[in-house]
């Protein structure tokens, strides 16, 4: 991990804190932290700083914090994905993390199987973890906020107009449209479908509520794969 990040549930005092967790494994098997070195640290949706390493035992780890620099800032896009098979969801959640995606929404698709939701990478203890660990990659303390949307339909009709209102509305989609475009000025709402792509009828629902599709060329990539490509051209 690049970036240790607190819980406020660690805080033994205003600027003290304990841990005992996987991240104190991390301080004594990969830093071989001791008594004395800094760590950087950062307060989940709160300020970064660095951590001065008071004590170290086999069973936890104090710190004193000094938290003082603000996050990277999110990126203004709202990711519409269509929910992936259940081991690429992990990656695909600590890559929106560490990418800076402000907000995501899985939602459904004719080319989502039914089993995908049942997954226990979707609940939102699951969920979180893979966030933090993308938040740790990238050094950023603020979590995007995950949205599950079942019902494409329902979703795209009553919900969708307000979302991409004031934003670039862009679906993702392989075939004659235009190339994707390049850094984008202002909000964007991105949508993209699983790896076999969007049924025709998706996409037609979202142009109908004013998003272009565009596509990133011949080759059909996964998901993982896209969702990084994507962003990175645009922003």
């Amino acid at each position: 991990m690049n970036l240790l990040l607190l819980e406020e549930s660690d805080f033994i005092a205003e600027n003290r804190v304990i841990l005992r967790d996987r991240r104190l494994r991390h301080m004594q098997e990969v830093h071989q932290a001791e008594s004395g070195d800094e760590l950087r640290v950062g307060l989940i949706e709160g300020d970064m700083g660095r951590g001065t390493l008071l004590h170290v035992e086999a069973d936890y780890a104090e710190l004193e914090v000094v938290l003082d620099t603000p996050p990277p800032t999110k990126l203004p896009v709202t990711l519409i994905l269509a929910l992936p098979r259940p081991k690429m969801l992990r990656r695909v959640l600590q890559s929106v993390a560490s990418m800076g995606v402000a907000r995501l929404i899985l939602v459904n698709s004719y080319r989502v199987e039914k089993s995908f939701w049942q997954t226990p990478f979707l609940t939102p203890t699951s969920i979180r973890e893979q966030l933090i660990l993308g938040l740790e990659q990238a050094r950023d303390t603020r979590l995007p906020s995950v949205q599950i949307q079942k019902r494409f339909k329902p979703f795209v009709e009553d919900e969708l107009p307000t979302l991409v209102q004031g934003t670039r509305a862009l679906v993702a989609h392989p075939g004659d449209w235009p190339t994707c475009p390049r850094y984008v000025e202002g909000a964007v709402t991105l949508a993209i479908g699983p790896e076999g792509g969007w049924i025709p009828y998706e996409v037609d629902k979202l142009r109908d509520q004013g998003f272009e599709a565009v596509q990133l060329g011949d080759r059909i990539l996964r998901v993982e794969t896209a969702v990084v490509a994507l962003l990175a051209r645009l922003f």
